[in-house]
């Protein structure tokens, strides 16, 4: 069964705003009741924070980990992130593993640190800490100003690629593609922020320009399968055929790439390391949101467009 994107075009885009509208509002709450006035809920990579590292003599079970975390926001440390490190020890040390635990900046010797050390000390035997490592909030500042430099550059190389490989209201859908699934990455991850205390870090950057070049991709197959179409058929069939035609060509290929991309993914998801998690997530979302996008929205954009003037040559 072939699909009819150009028959149902204004449907898909009514999909679209359901799909956008609660992360919108969502984020537009966050930037009013965060202290950071970000739209979504930042980690200590960007406030600034402490990692401490601790070294045990035992293997660290999920149990373990989790009456950690339960103790450190019992003492008032919120959203603390905990990662085991696996470590072959040396012969003169029988330290088993490492408990790294990033939290909100706090002084070496305070009474924080203080916490953080008893509450370790009453899961473990004679635990040792091993580092302490600080991110002040000045430079947690810096990095998401260029965290928000390095997604602007990416976005304007691709205007730049695509005006020249096609023309710019090509360009313009596909950077409108770009924002629709951008959008909805840290919508989401917004709410999640707003019920579940989610945090983004450095690592939800490196998820989003990897969601962009990706979505962009699939994009671009779109669009040159549609610019090959009109070389042949544009004076046999209308730009909207022409359209439908494109689509239903490269659907296959654009689903089974992202299919196969998912279910790594997804395996990433269930057995990987929590630390990760957010990471794998925001790529889950990113890709699914960017292979519907790539289909349905930026074509209906081309479509409309197209439709409202004298059919362009691509």
């Amino acid at each position: 069964m072939k699909l009819d994107i150009v028959k149902n075009k204004f449907i898909f885009l009514a999909l679209s705003a359901i799909l956008l509208i609660p992360g919108i509002a969502a984020m537009i709450y966050s930037m009013i009741t965060y202290d950071t006035h970000t739209p979504v809920r930042v980690g200590i990579d960007y406030t600034g924070g402490t990692t401490l590292q601790y070294g045990v003599k035992e293997e660290i079970s999920n149990n373990k980990l989790a009456a950690v975390r339960s103790g450190l926001e019992e003492a008032g440390l919120e959203n603390p992130s905990l990662q085991i490190i696996n470590v072959n020890s040396a012969e003169d040390s029988d330290l088993k593993a490492i408990l790294s635990i990033r939290t909100k900046f706090i002084e070496e010797g305070s009474d924080d640190q203080a916490k953080v050390t008893s509450v370790v000390d009453s899961q473990f035997e004679a635990p040792e800490l091993v580092q302490v490592a600080s991110v002040g909030p000045t430079l947690g500042q810096e990095l998401f100003k260029n965290s928000l430099i390095a997604l602007s550059l990416a976005l304007l190389g691709i205007v730049a690629y695509l005006t020249f490989r096609f023309q710019f209201d090509y360009a313009l859908a596909a950077i409108l593609g770009l924002v629709h699934d951008t959008i909805f990455v840290l919508g989401v991850f917004s709410i999640l922020g707003l019920y579940y205390g989610v945090q983004i870090d450095a690592l939800f950057v490196t998820a989003l320009l990897t969601v962009i070049g990706f979505s962009v991709h699939d994009t671009i197959v779109v669009f040159d399968r549609v610019r090959e179409n009109l070389k042949y058929y544009s004076k046999k069939m209308t730009f909207g055929e022409i359209m439908n035609a494109s689509i239903n060509q490269t659907l296959a290929r654009s689903i089974n790439t992202s299919l196969t991309t998912l279910i790594t993914l997804a395996a990433l998801y269930f057995f990987g390391g929590v630390t990760t998690k957010d990471f794998v997530l925001a790529m889950i979302l990113g890709i699914a949101i960017g292979t519907y996008s790539s289909i349905f929205f930026c074509s209906s954009l081309i479509e409309i467009w197209e439709d409202k003037k004298t059919p362009a040559r691509v």
